[in-house]
């Protein structure tokens, strides 16, 4: 409760500082930090007003990249006896932001307090989205680059990288991070229904960054006013096509999932693609095709049908990720993609992104990417009836 009153009534850029102080005065704790995961889920970066003072740790290997990868408190002791570290994971409702580290100098019984630790990581990950509305603090503690103008713009139109619900979860990733320009992905649910949608932009740098926007706010503000999805589409359609008149144009894959059966109305426009792991078989599920958005003056779109089942799990990749050569020229193409879906299956969904795009990097070799490449695992559960 201390804490939480203290959340309530910090500024914004000193929500960390009032955690502290609870922390240290009711839990008695000797240090407090936030560590944030930065945009390309390789390192959690420190929080500080001042210059950083302590350094970044792997989001992978180190202690607190424990915490973050398996998404439970995790206590790093000192077998001498000296300070015993407690990593917090900071999640909000699936989102993964970061990890609170409260150290105490000295072995002190810490099973106790530990749910109640956990507790207040996550109100402060749900004070930090609050506060970010109104401060730069905690997202520039997100990067250890800096970003693109176009990757800043992209990175602001995105909902999240992960997120959960009972019925699914649902993780995403964007590579190059820092300079990513035309890929995209959005997502809403309701009581009753979930839509998921996958973009791929053409272009590069900040004019596909501005056609993905534009396309998106449309879809958004179609789906805000209650219009089904074929009709999301085509007003989206028309309104990329006002602006370009034909020259720019992008792709989308859209879905519309009803929660309690599982049903969803679809609409395949452009080159986003979708595999799916069913019963340790990996496929391709194929879509009626249609017109990108904005390449003609009048397009219909038309939804179709698909239903998911529990326990199956969805992979959606832009062209850039099954169209990367190796350094010998061969595409990485259904097959790679499908062994590295297999390796992955028993991660999380909100690690599966960037395991896959590690994966590719690593196909790829020592060259640069020359296209964006996106990743969104979606592990759909169902409703319990």
């Amino acid at each position: 409760m201390a804490a939480e009153r203290a959340l309530r009534t910090a500024a914004p850029h000193e929500v960390l500082d009032a955690v502290r102080r609870v922390l240290i005065e009711q839990y008695a704790a000797d240090s407090v930090e936030l560590f944030m995961a930065d945009y390309g889920l390789t390192v959690l970066q420190p929080v500080s007003v001042l210059p950083h003072t302590l350094e970044p740790v792997s989001a992978h290997s180190s202690p607190a990249g424990r915490a973050f990868g398996s998404q439970e408190p995790f206590v790093e002791e000192d077998v001498e006896g000296g300070p015993v570290r407690i990593h917090l994971p900071v999640t909000v409702r699936g989102d993964r932001l970061g990890v609170l580290t409260v150290t105490y100098a000295s072995r002190k019984p810490v099973a106790d307090c530990l749910a109640e630790l956990a507790q207040i990581a996550e109100m402060l990950g749900h004070e930090v989205v609050v506060a970010e509305r109104d401060t730069d603090l905690y997202l520039q503690a997100r990067r250890k680059d800096r970003l693109t103008l176009a990757a800043e713009m992209q990175w602001q139109l995105l909902p999240g990288r992960s997120c959960a619900r009972p019925e699914y979860e649902l993780g995403a990733q964007l590579e190059p991070a820092y300079g990513i320009f035309g890929d995209n992905f959005d997502w809403s649910a309701t009581a009753d229904r979930f839509m998921l949608y996958v973009s791929n932009g053409m272009g590069e740098g900040i004019e596909a960054s501005l056609l993905t926007n534009l396309a998106v706010n449309a879809l958004r503000n179609a789906r805000r006013a209650g219009i089904e999805l074929a009709d999301q589409a085509a007003l989206a359609d028309q309104a990329v096509y006002a602006h370009y008149r034909g020259r720019c144009y992008l792709s989308v894959l859209m879905f519309d999932f009803d929660l309690a059966t599982g049903r969803a109305r679809v609409v395949d426009a452009g080159s986003p693609q979708m595999l799916r792991l069913r019963d340790g078989v990996v496929e391709r599920v194929r879509f009626e095709a249609q017109l990108p958005l904005g390449m003609f003056e009048e397009t219909d779109y038309v939804a179709q049908d698909f239903q998911a089942e529990p326990g199956d799990r969805f992979i959606f990749v832009s062209d850039g990720v099954y169209s990367v050569a190796s350094p010998v020229g061969e595409t990485y193409g259904d097959a790679a993609l499908a062994r590295a879906i297999m390796a992955t299956r028993l991660l999380p969904a909100a690690e599966v992104p960037r395991a896959i795009l590690r994966e590719l990097a690593g196909y790829r070799g020592k060259s640069a990417a020359d296209d964006d490449a996106l990743v969104i695992c979606l592990d759909w559960r169902g409703r319990s009836t």
